[in-house]
C-alpha cells in the first residue's frame, strides 16, 4: 500500500496499550484513524479533542451488527487488528471469552472487510502460536503447535485469515510479536514489576524462571514493524516475526534494571520453570529470527534490552512523580 497520500486506518482495540500506541503513530505521520473498542478510555477521549484526524466509535467485535455498522459509517482503507484478550494467563482464566473475542470477533472483522471491499488487515499475532520452540532461534516456518489457549486462539485467527485471503482476496498479514514491554505495560509482569520495585527502593525477588530465554521487544519497535507491514505495497509472505532476534533471560532483564537504577536489588531464581501469573507453565522460548522482516519490510529494531529498560524506567519515574 502506497504511503504517497494519507489513508484512513481502522484500529481495533484502539484504547488498549498497543492499540493506542499504533493510533498515536498513525496520527503523527498524517493518517486518519478510526479507533474502536468496547468503550472510549479517558486517554483516547483527550486525544480525540486534540486530533481532528481521529474518530472513535465503540463496538464489540463479537456483535456482527456493530462491526458492519463500523465499516458502513467510516469506510476505512485498511485495518490494524489489535483487539483481543491478550496474554497466556488471561486467556487461561477466561477461555470462553477468549474464544468469542479473539476468534469470533476476528471472523466478524474479516467478513465485514469482505463485504465492504477492504483488503488489508495487519493482525497482531504472537510467538505463542509456535508453542515450544524447537531451537534457540526460530523463523516463521517453525511448526505452529500452541500449548496455551492464547496461542490457540491466535493461530485459529491466522488460519481464518488464510482462508479469507485465498477465497476472498483479502490480505491478512500476521505480525508475530514476542513479550512486548515498555512504559505503562498493563499486565503485572516483568519488567514492569522489576522497574516499579526498584524505583520504590524495594528489593524484589522472583523465585522462578531465571534461565528462561525469551525475545523481549520494546513497544516502539513493535509499532514500527506493524506500520511497515501495513505500508508494504505487495507482500510475498503473510507472516513476519516482529521482535529483536535475540533472547535475553529473565535474569538478564533483572540485571538491566540493576545497572540502570543505582542501588536496585532485583533478582530472579531458577528453582522452577517460569509460570505465567505463577500458574500457567510457559512454553519453551527463545529468539525470533527477524531476517524476513528485515529483508521484506526494512524492519530494524531500535532498542536492545538495556536501552528499552532505560526508556521504560524514565517514563515510569515520570509517571510516579506526577501529581
Amino acid at each position: 500500500m502506497s504511503r504517497n497520500m494519507s489513508r484512513k486506518i481502522l484500529v481495533t482495540g484502539g484504547c488498549g496499550w498497543l492499540g493506542a500506541a499504533i493510533v498515536r503513530a498513525l496520527l503523527a505521520r498524517g493518517d486518519s484513524v478510526i479507533a474502536t473498542d468496547l468503550a472510549i478510555s479517558p486517554a483516547m477521549a483527550t486525544l480525540a479533542t486534540r486530533e481532528q484526524g481521529l474518530k472513535f466509535q465503540a463496538a464489540d467485535l463479537g456483535e456482527w451488527r456493530q462491526v458492519i455498522d463500523l465499516f458502513s459509517a467510516h469506510r476505512p482503507d485498511a485495518v490494524v487488528h489489535t483487539a483481543a484478550i491478550v496474554g497466556v494467563i488471561q486467556c487461561a482464566q477466561l477461555p470462553t471469552r477468549a474464544l468469542r473475542v479473539n476468534v469470533e470477533g476476528s471472523i466478524n472483522l474479516f467478513e465485514a472487510m469482505r463485504l465492504s471491499g477492504v483488503k488489508r488487515v495487519v493482525h497482531i499475532s504472537t510467538e505463542e502460536t509456535y508453542g515450544d520452540f524447537l531451537s534457540p532461534v526460530i523463523d516463521e516456518d517453525h511448526p505452529q503447535r500452541p500449548v496455551s489457549i492464547y496461542g490457540l486462539t491466535k493461530l485459529t485467527t491466522e488460519h481464518y485469515g488464510r482462508v479469507y485471503s485465498r477465497e476472498h482476496g483479502l490480505e491478512c498479514i500476521n505480525a508475530r510479536t514476542c513479550w512486548v514491554y515498555g512504559p505503562h505495560l498493563p499486565r503485572l509482569r516483568m519488567p514492569r514489576t522489576f522497574v516499579e520495585a526498584a524505583l520504590r527502593g524495594e528489593a524484589f525477588h522472583q523465585a522462578d524462571g531465571g534461565d528462561l530465554a525469551v525475545d523481549q521487544v520494546y513497544i516502539d519497535d513493535t509499532v514500527h514493524g506493524v506500520l511497515l507491514a501495513l505500508d508494504k505495497d505487495r507482500h510475498r509472505f503473510e507472516s513476519y516475526n516482529i521482535a529483536t532476534g535475540v533472547a535475553p533471560t529473565l535474569r538478564d532483564a533483572a540485571e538491566a534494571v540493576n545497572r540502570a537504577i543505582p542501588g536496585a536489588r532485583i533478582s530472579v531464581g531458577d528453582t522452577a520453570p517460569y509460570r505465567h501469573g505463577g500458574v500457567v507453565l510457559s512454553a519453551t522460548k527463545g529468539a525470533l529470527d527477524i531476517s524476513r522482516a528485515r529483508e521484506e519490510l526494512g524492519y530494524e529494531p531500535r532498542f536492545d534490552l538495556q536501552k528499552g529498560i532505560e526508556a521504560t524506567i524514565a517514563a515510569t519515574r515520570a509517571a510516579m512523580a506526577a501529581p
